[in-house]
């Protein structure tokens, strides 16, 4: 199960840094999380100031 980024993502980039296999990118309003790179880590939940990210139910 990948993690996600809601809308209430505030564009730290926090969290890309964070990501072991580089799954997190800059989208065009917020950063993004390809779920098929993500390996459910959860070390960009971790870190998100706002906790805008979770694991995709």
């Amino acid at each position: 199960m990948a993690f996600k980024i809601a809308d209430s993502c505030v564009s730290c980039g926090a969290c890309a840094s964070e990501c072991p296999v580089g799954a997190i990118k800059q989208g065009d309003t917020q950063f993004d999380i390809d779920a098929s790179s993500c390996i459910d880590c959860g070390n960009c939940a971790n870190v998100c100031p706002v906790g805008a990210i979770s694991p995709e139910e």
